[in-house]
């Protein structure tokens, strides 16, 4: 018993001694250096699309006649669409509504013990072509559209832009890196982690108004799409020697 002891001893002890001759563990007392820094890249890019909120909001004493004359509005507001060349698929209802509210006396401003009833249909438009974006809108609004919500501008197709914005965060990171490593008498390594981020922050023309009024006042406004900023940020870590 006591030579097999011996010998695992011996064996254990040969063990450790190997293990001192290669090289250093990572451990708490000898953590791995990094240098962490982040890249941006940005895209400016011209909008070729909007998104638009339109509908009919109609009120009546009567619920069945506020329904029938929103009902006929909003046929006539989505067949104007149709004809304007907007595609079925680019028009989806997104509200109908219908509540009694009280009647109040315009001198007084209380109520008179009437009701009357409002209805609301909403639909949610995308617009392919910007360049008739302005003719389209006066075109709803003689049809019966007395709500436009919002205008919101964006591009189709943003693959490309962000493949281009990431390769410039890229780019950015890296001679970031190999600036701060230079300065501080390191050198890099390889990499031990990227990760990265987009943003694409549409610019919105909104609160257009409810009522015939507001939105035929909201036509006489130049509609301007402007440029979207895309961008793409990347977090990347570095070994440093």
């Amino acid at each position: 018993m006591r030579n097999k002891t011996l010998i695992v001893s011996m064996v254990l002890l040969a063990a450790l001694a190997l293990s001192a001759c290669g090289p250093a563990a990572i451990s708490s007392t000898n953590p791995q250096r990094t240098l962490s820094v982040t890249g941006a890249g940005q895209i400016s890019l011209t909008p070729d699309i909007a998104y638009i909120y339109v509908g009919v909001h109609s009120e009546n004493p009567s619920a069945s006649d506020a329904m029938a004359e929103n009902n006929a509005r909003t046929q006539d507001m989505i067949s104007a669409l149709k004809k304007a060349g907007v595609e079925e698929k680019d028009i989806r209802t997104t509200n109908f509504s219908i509540w009694p509210m009280d009647k109040y006396d315009p001198a007084t401003n209380l109520p008179t013990g009437q009701k009357v009833y409002s209805v609301d249909n909403t639909v949610y438009v995308t617009v392919r072509d910007l360049a008739k974006l302005g003719d389209l809108l006066d075109t709803l609004v003689k049809a019966g559209a007395n709500t436009i919500n919002s205008i919101a501008f964006d591009v189709a197709d943003k693959t490309a832009a962000i493949k281009q914005a990431r390769a410039e965060a890229v780019k950015n990171g890296k001679q970031q890196a190999q600036e701060l490593a230079t300065d501080a008498g390191l050198t890099l390594g390889d990499i031990t982690s990227i990760s990265f981020y987009e943003g694409t922050p549409s610019p919105i023309v909104d609160s257009f108004g409810k009522g015939g009024g507001g939105a035929e006042a909201a036509l006489s406004v130049p509609i301007q799409p402007g440029q979207l900023t895309l961008t793409v940020t990347v977090n990347m870590t570095y070994e440093i020697k």
